[in-house]
């Protein structure tokens, strides 16, 4: 009788552990699962089909451009599936090559994807990707998010958020900082507005493409945030090509120059991570003739999402404009360093004491 009791007891005892371990290799599972998407950003990128990939629903992405390839790429790095159009075939092939599928039409991709992010050069593009004969809302899916990071009009945002309720869709702008280098290596800051429910979701995919995810508020505030941001850039970026003009002028050594002044209270982002004096830095528009990077047009059109009338912003968004109309216009934002390198550069473009930079 007692070795039957002590048979049962040992049995038991077994039992438990068994047990134990069985949960206690669930919980580790479920943990590794929990940790892959963090692991994920800091291996080697691969693009091949992966475990990973089948438990994670398609992604839709439009606009395969400068920003929108590489950001794509990275949803793929992190194991989602893509499902990606853009108005040149090659940018389709190039992310087919790399294991997304494509299609044709926007309204393609809304038919197949539940989240949808788009990246276009304006907000004309955004109305006719959104709700033109072959735009998203004709074939979008009640319930899709759908995530906009083009740089536009906070109104333009708006209008779509309520063209996309109507469908049963959900609508949030988020337009980036960083740049295409950013965009390679998964490090841009992305400014968010929308229904608040709704930032835990977007935040999830954002993440894999972005270093700063940041909720603004309501639809159009991420906009905001961005026009913000680059009315504070163009006027960095004149002040610092003046200031470069003015020392070379003065006989200071440019390199010596940005040197001192990122050392100093005058050092900005334009002067010590983009440089406008070729031969100052490597990896930036002015170290390759001014190519690549962020396009004078693009920050020009900052002028027309300018909701208030302000001083400086306004006379900067002018001068950007204006600029674009000369016999050779800059490419590049930084591009402006060569053209106030003239001195009779505002007086060429039809200015003269009116200009803002003349004061």
């Amino acid at each position: 009788m007692q070795e039957r009791a002590e048979r049962e007891l040992k049995e038991k005892s077994v039992t438990v552990r068994r047990g134990q371990g069985e949960r206690s290799m669930a919980a580790l599972i479920r943990g590794s699962r929990n940790l892959l998407p963090r692991w994920n950003k800091h291996v080697a990128p691969t693009f091949g089909p992966s475990r990973s990939m089948a438990s994670k629903t398609p992604v839709g992405f439009i606009g395969l451009g400068n920003m929108g390839r590489p950001m794509a790429k990275n949803l793929l790095r992190n194991g989602y599936p893509v499902i990606a159009t853009d108005v040149f075939p090659e940018s389709r092939k190039e992310l087919q090559d790399l294991g997304a599928q494509v299609f044709d039409t926007p309204a393609d991709v809304a038919e197949k994807a539940d989240r949808i992010l788009t990246m276009l050069p304006s907000s004309p593009n955004v109305i006719e990707v959104y709700t033109g004969a072959n735009g998203i809302l004709k074939k979008v899916k009640k319930g899709t998010l759908l995530i906009d990071s083009s740089t536009i009009d906070p109104a333009v945002s708006r209008e779509m958020a309520v063209a996309a309720e109507k469908m049963g869709a959900v609508f949030m702008d988020a337009p980036v900082s960083g740049g295409v280098g950013a965009a390679s290596l998964a490090k841009l800051t992305f400014m968010v507005g929308g229904p608040k429910e709704e930032y835990q979701a977007a935040q999830e995919l954002l993440t894999c493409m972005g270093a700063n995810v940041v909720y603004c508020g309501a639809v159009g505030t991420g906009q905001a945030a961005k026009i913000c941001n680059n009315m504070l850039l163009a006027i960095g970026m004149i002040g610092t090509a003046e200031t470069m003009n003015l020392g070379i002028r003065l006989g200071l050594d440019p390199k010596l120059l940005a040197q001192i002044l990122n050392m100093s209270s005058g050092r900005c982002w334009s002067s010590d991570s983009y440089n406008p004096v070729p031969g100052v830095m490597e990896g930036v528009p002015s170290g390759n003739n001014y190519q690549g990077g962020f396009g004078t047009t693009l920050m020009a059109k900052v002028r027309d999402a300018l909701p208030l009338s302000v001083a400086l912003p306004s006379r900067t968004c002018f001068l950007y404009c204006d600029w674009l109309t000369a016999p050779t216009p800059p490419v590049v934002f930084p591009d402006v360093f060569l053209l106030l390198s003239c001195l009779d550069v505002f007086f060429c473009l039809g200015g003269g004491a009116d200009y803002f930079p003349s004061v």
